[in-house]
């Protein structure tokens, strides 16, 4: 199976909640949520893939490097990835993605589909206790090849959730922070809400795991989840989905983790829908990157082969993209590959 046919199946499988548009920018979904889109004007959604298109990258070639020779591997978190491309935590599949999997299905895939490609995925929580124990127990079944992500409840509910994590054997857990606000919680009589630093501070210090503050998008609250012993942060507006008009992840990137980097592992995500997007965030300063929607078009259109065969599409592109830029490895993109931002360029 290639792209194009995926991307067919997965367009008759996802009818009603997702257009399998040519290019995934947030503008035909605006305000669809339930859904794929992103909140209110869809603004937030669009940002992060306006701010991904308006860097530009140097051209290199005068160099003794060749493509079977491009080494994108990484470690994280003690495990060795053959990509820094992460799977992100996504649940909802009976009202986000019209019931076209399951969330035991979408788990297996999205897991399965990780580690087939030689990397890692991230697991979801929400208001049905399904949605964080599927990912949970693909995870366990797989050695801890996993991490799950955490909804911002209550300390002490969170702490159990923590323990279960801790139990399959994960190799880190976290808590998707900017998930806050999110409505469909409360209504389940299950609300999130915010956390103070010394909130923060006391759930790190309840796990045993590496855990990750993933919603992170201002140098101070960076700065927070540094000094309350978090092993690393996800840059991440929750791909738009939560608070309209914030910039685009990419924008906010370089300062954040100019601050924290030498402290913390910093992840990205939001609009990463090509390889050569992912060297931009890397170049920006990410160790690694996060993908979400395209790997929901890859499970609907082919379970875990979709998944896999996303992934293994970006980690080519991302090769071909560090060869044409002079990187022969991660540890070789540095901020002078990208070229920067135009002044001229208006995100919105």
């Amino acid at each position: 199976m290639d792209l194009k046919e995926l991307r067919q199946r997965a367009r008759e499988k996802l009818k009603g909640c997702c257009r399998v548009c040519p290019e995934c920018n947030g503008r035909a979904c605006a305000g669809e949520m339930p859904g794929m889109g992103g909140i209110g004007t869809g603004a937030a959604f669009r940002h992060n893939v306006e701010a991904l298109a308006a860097v530009h990258v140097n051209l290199r070639t005068l160099h003794g490097i060749r493509i079977d020779s491009v080494d994108t591997r990484l470690n994280l978190f003690g495990r060795e990835l053959s990509c820094p491309i992460l799977a992100a935590p996504m649940t909802g599949m009976a009202f986000n993605a019209g019931g076209a999997l399951t969330e035991e299905e979408w788990a297996g895939a999205v897991v399965k589909g990780a580690l087939a490609a030689g990397t890692l995925a991230m697991t979801g929580d929400g208001p049905d206790p399904v949605m964080y124990r599927s990912g949970l127990a693909e995870i366990g079944h797989r050695g801890g090849l996993g991490i799950p992500i955490i909804k911002p409840r209550a300390n002490e509910e969170v702490y159990r959730y923590i323990d279960l994590a801790q139990e399959a054997g994960a190799a880190a857990v976290g808590m998707d922070i900017d998930a806050a606000g999110i409505i469909p919680m409360a209504r389940a009589g299950q609300p999130v809400s915010p956390k103070t630093p010394g909130e923060l501070r006391e759930i790190i210090a309840h796990s045993a795991l590496p855990f990750i503050v993933k919603g992170i998008m201002t140098v101070d609250e960076a700065e927070i989840a540094a000094e309350a012993g978090a092993a690393a942060i996800v840059v991440s507006n929750h791909g738009g989905r939560v608070l309209d008009h914030t910039p685009g992840s990419a924008e906010v990137l370089t300062k954040i983790s100019a601050k924290v980097r030498d402290h913390m592992i910093v992840l990205a995500d939001g609009g990463v829908r090509s390889g050569l997007d992912v060297l931009k965030m890397l170049a920006l300063g990410a160790d690694a990157v996060l993908i979400g929607r395209p790997l929901l078009i890859g499970a609907a259109g082919a379970g875990e082969e979709g998944v896999t065969l996303v992934l293994k599409t970006l980690g080519k592109e991302l090769k071909e993209a560090m060869l044409m830029t002079g990187c022969a490895g991660l540890s070789g993109i540095k901020a002078d590959v990208a070229a920067g931002v135009p002044a001229a360029v208006q995100l919105g």
